[in-house]
């Protein structure tokens, strides 16, 4: 089995770990967190092995980075290829229930959760992070380190924008873009393109006025 690093001890680190321990791909050696409150402490049966440069010390390990925020997310990959992670050693999770048709792709490091569909030439794009039963349909497409929350439903050919966020049970109407770093949330009806950075809520979403940046509100950590 392949080693892997999870980096983050946090609730979506513990879905992918119990992910990976119910398949035969990867062998969990730990997680790495830059919080010293947290190195030597055990989340779900896994330890904390110290900070992100503990990486150095398993130069044959595979990473996954298990954070909410796709902003935060970036910014980890970033420092990791400071420390000299070289691109190829991000792992890709998918749950055995998500079905990959052909035409249809995942960026290296993506995260897809339980019984997340594609349909038909559909593009994630790199560290994209999916919880369970969201649906993309055809020709829908999704910047790196966009994410998006548990039962999110978009039309077809939808674009989102890098690091935004697709809250919990909303539904995004088909040809409209979500903007980079753009929020839309838990259970609005996006009829209309979303500019970059802002956050929209309700039915139809309509842009938050007290919004500043919105990037992490609501999102799983």
């Amino acid at each position: 089995m392949t080693e892997l690093l999870i980096v983050a001890a946090s609730g979506l680190a513990r879905e992918v770990m119990a992910l990976v321990r119910a398949g035969d791909d990867y062998d969990l050696l730990g997680i790495l967190d830059d919080d010293p409150i947290r190195v030597g402490s055990v989340l779900d049966g896994a330890h904390v092995l110290g900070p992100l440069t503990e990486v150095r010390k398993h130069p044959g390990a595979r990473v996954v980075v298990c954070v909410g925020s796709g902003a935060i997310r970036a910014d980890i990959v970033r420092r990791l290829g400071t420390l000299g992670l070289p691109p190829g050693r991000f792992a890709t999770i998918v749950h055995p229930s998500v079905s990959l048709p052909e035409g249809c792709t995942v960026g290296e490091g993506s995260i897809l959760l339980a019984n997340v569909v594609l349909t038909a030439a559909v593009s994630l794009g790199r560290h994209v992070v999916v919880m369970p039963g969201v649906v993309f349909t055809h020709g829908d497409v999704a910047d790196d380190y966009a994410t998006f929350a548990a039962g999110a439903t978009l039309g077809g050919s939808v674009v989102v924008g890098r690091a935004a966020y697709v809250g919990m049970n909303s539904s995004i109407r088909q040809r409209t873009r979500v903007g980079a770093r753009a929020v839309v949330g838990m259970g609005a009806a996006v009829v209309s393109d979303v500019p970059e950075g802002q956050t929209w809520v309700g039915v139809p979403a309509r842009p938050m006025s007290s919004a500043t940046n919105g990037g992490d509100r609501g999102v799983e950590s």
